[in-house]
């Protein structure tokens, strides 16, 4: 990828070996001495070096000669916030997720609400009772992440999408035995016609403070605009805002008003870092790149934790599956299920494509004995390390 891009000159400098001529193999060395020149300026000036200091007047540099729109006015007036988590309860646990503008947190307790009402453990983790079911959840809550979510700064949320009465509502649309076709649900939103480079870590230290982490680029090495003389590259997060307003369709592209671009605006993401507390004790730490699957790759191995009391190795490494209301199209890992699955999700009226999702690198602790179990998703690459 960086050798292709003939265009971006900076990046080919920075990631490519020997100006892009060469081919990186293992054992090579990638030296950043600029990324290291403004690692070392954040670390002794703080977070003025990037709005306002040596970093930002290098960022803005970049803005003038790429003919960008972000001005050093923007970069001072910028300010990160502090919103409170989204916090459900899911049999007895816990469930604190990431609030809007990322979508995670709401999604996923909206989920776990209506996967509460039933008993997933009698039907088997992998039988068809249970794909079909946590599908269906997925469809409405997905559906409702279209309605209803953006920056809760330009966008009234409503509050009772966490609420467990509004959970027991969409149950009841729910059949035992067919697929519900996902344009039923939200006619009126319809006209006839996310990336894999967002990386997720847990981290647990010895006194119990747990932190879940995930941050993105967007695509593959973002916009490839690396910052003359910061070494750093600049995202497309641009990408997640709804682009063409009133144009949702069948494909699932998405124009609902909630999440339109404005400025000032922040748009809506699907990280979904997660933790999970019993007893006001952190046992789960998880998260996961992967665009829209995101929230169902948590969802997954929550229920493989709490639900089945898998070992953290196992519910990781199990199957998973993700259907975002449109393309109203199940896909699923195959790989670890009975060949008869696939079979009778379609004939439940599921449509189903095969393939790989997430990346969660996640953390589970074993509250009797006080243990610490790291597990790195085998899926993409990681590690889990410690004392």
């Amino acid at each position: 990828l960086v050798r292709q891009s003939t265009d971006f000159p900076e990046l080919v400098r920075v990631f490519g070996k020997d100006g892009g001529s060469g081919t990186w193999t293992a054992g090579d060395r990638l030296c950043q001495p600029d990324l290291a020149r403004t690692l070392q300026c954040l670390a002794q000036d703080g977070p003025d070096a990037f709005y306002t200091g040596s970093i930002a007047e290098l960022f803005v540099a970049e803005m003038t000669n790429g003919r960008g729109i972000i001005t050093a006015h923007d970069l001072k007036n910028y300010q990160a916030k502090w919103r409170r988590p989204v916090h459900g309860t899911y049999r007895g646990y816990d469930v604190y997720g990431v609030p809007p503008p990322s979508s995670g947190g709401i999604c996923l307790v909206q989920m776990l609400n209506m996967l509460e009402r039933f008993d997933l453990k009698a039907d088997g983790r992998f039988s068809p009772t249970t794909l079909h079911r946590m599908v269906e959840v997925m469809r409405r809550a997905y559906l409702d992440r279209a309605r209803y979510l953006g920056d809760p700064d330009f966008v009234q949320i409503p509050g009772y999408l966490t609420q467990k009465e509004y959970a027991a509502q969409l149950v009841q649309s729910i059949s035992t035995d067919k697929a519900t076709p996902s344009d039923t649900l939200a006619p009126d939103l319809l006209q006839d016609s996310e990336g894999h480079h967002t990386t997720h870590f847990s981290v647990i230290d010895e006194n119990g403070l747990a932190v879940a982490n995930t941050y993105t680029l967007e695509f593959s090495y973002g916009s490839r605009v690396v910052v003359r003389k910061a070494g750093f590259l600049l995202n497309n997060e641009m990408g997640d805002f709804n682009w063409f307003a009133g144009k949702t369709d069948r494909q699932g592209r998405i124009g609902t008003p909630p999440n339109l671009i404005q400025p000032g605006k922040r748009m809506l993401s699907s990280q979904c870092p997660t933790i999970v507390r019993k007893d006001g004790k952190t046992i789960l730490i998880t998260g996961s790149p992967g665009g829209r699957t995101i929230i169902n790759t948590v969802l997954c191995v929550l229920v493989n934790v709490l639900d089945f009391n898998m070992p953290l190795r196992q519910a990781v490494d199990a199957p998973r599956l993700h259907h975002q209301w449109f393309p109203d199209r199940v896909d699923l890992e195959k790989e670890g299920l009975p060949d008869s699955v696939i079979p009778a999700l379609e004939r439940l009226g599921h449509r189903v494509r095969v393939r790989r999702q997430g990346d969660a690198h996640s953390i589970y602790v074993d509250l009797r004995t006080g243990e610490y179990h790291g597990v790195a998703d085998r899926r993409i690459m990681g590690s889990a390390a410690g004392p």
